[in-house]
C-alpha cells in the first residue's frame, strides 16, 4: 500500500532523514520506535506531505505523492493524528469531527454518509458521545486524545497514521486507545503507521517495526523478533519501561 524509496528531508541546514526506504502492506500495523530525534515523526510528517521530501519517491497504492499538498493526500486516503492531539479547543467534539470530514463535504454522495461515520466514532469512544456537545478544550487529555483519532477517522482513510497516541495518558486510557486500533485493523482493514514511545507496547500491538537512529533506518523485522533482539531489548525494552498490557 505505501512504499518509501530513498526519502531524504532536511529542515534548513539539517538533514533529519537520510535515504529512508520502508513498506507498509494492506492491513497491517507497523512501528517506528527510535530515540527522541531519531527522525519519526518527520517521516510522519514528510507521508502527509506536511514537511516535504527534498527527494525519493512515496508511493501510495502505486501512486506517487512525495509532491502533492497535505489536503491532496489526505483526500487519497491518507490521515494523521498529531503528536500532542492538537484537538480545535474551542469547538465542540461534534464540531470537531465535522472538521475531519471537511473535504468530504465537496461531494454530496459522501455527506450523507458523514452523519454515519460520525456515529460509527461514537461506537468506537462511547465518551465522545457522552460529550458531543462539550467544548474540546475542556476535555481531559485521553478524551482529546480520543477525540484527534476520531476526527482522523472522519476523513475515511486507508492508512492512519499515528504520533505518540500514549503520550502522557493513563494507562487504562492507553489500553482503550491500543484496543480501538487493534479493531480498526481487524474489522476495517485499516493500516496503521504508527510512532509510539512505549516500544514494548507498540511492538506487541503491530505486525511489523523499523528501528531508527540519526535519520535511518538501523534495523527492521516482525514485531516479535524485534522484541527478542538484545539490542533493541537494550535500548528501548528496559525492565524499567512500564508493560502496560501486564496491568
Amino acid at each position: 500500500m505505501l512504499r518509501l524509496k530513498n526519502i531524504n528531508t532536511s529542515y534548513g541546514k539539517v538533514h533529519a532523514l537520510k535515504n529512508v526506504s520502508l513498506h507498509l502492506e494492506q492491513g497491517e500495523i507497523v512501528t517506528l520506535i527510535g530515540a527522541n530525534g531519531a527522525g519519526k515523526t518527520t517521516i510522519l510528517n514528510t507521508i502527509s506531505g506536511v514537511t516535504p521530501a527534498s527527494s525519493g519517491d512515496i508511493l501510495f497504492n502505486k501512486q506517487p505523492v512525495q509532491s502533492l499538498p497535505p489536503d491532496r493526500i489526505v483526500k487519497l486516503g491518507i490521515s494523521q493524528v498529531p503528536e500532542g492531539r492538537q484537538v480545535f479547543k474551542p469547538l465542540s467534539v461534534e464540531d470537531n469531527l465535522q472538521m475531519g470530514a471537511y473535504l468530504r463535504y465537496r461531494s454530496r454522495e459522501a455527506r450523507a454518509d458523514i452523519h454515519k461515520d460520525m456515529e460509527n466514532v461514537f461506537a468506537l469512544f462511547p465518551r465522545l458521545e457522552e460529550r458531543r456537545s462539550q467544548l474540546a478544550g475542556t476535555m481531559s487529555g485521553g478524551e482529546q486524545q480520543m477525540l484527534a483519532i476520531g476526527r482522523a477517522l472522519m476523513a475515511k482513510p486507508k492508512l492512519l497514521l499515528l504520533d505518540e497516541p500514549s503520550m502522557g495518558l493513563a494507562p487504562l486510557v492507553v489500553q482503550e486507545i491500543f484496543r480501538v486500533l487493534d479493531q480498526l485493523r481487524r474489522d476495517n482493514g485499516t493500516t496503521i503507521l504508527l510512532v509510539e514511545q512505549n516500544a514494548k507496547a507498540a511492538l506487541k500491538l503491530a505486525d511489523r517495526g523499523y528501528v531508527l537512529e540519526t535519520g535511518k533506518v538501523i534495523l527492521e523485522g516482525a514485531a516479535a523478533e524485534l522484541m527478542e533482539n538484545a539490542e533493541v531489548k537494550r535500548a528501548y525494552l528496559g525492565k524499567d519501561k512500564k508493560e502496560i498490557w501486564e496491568r
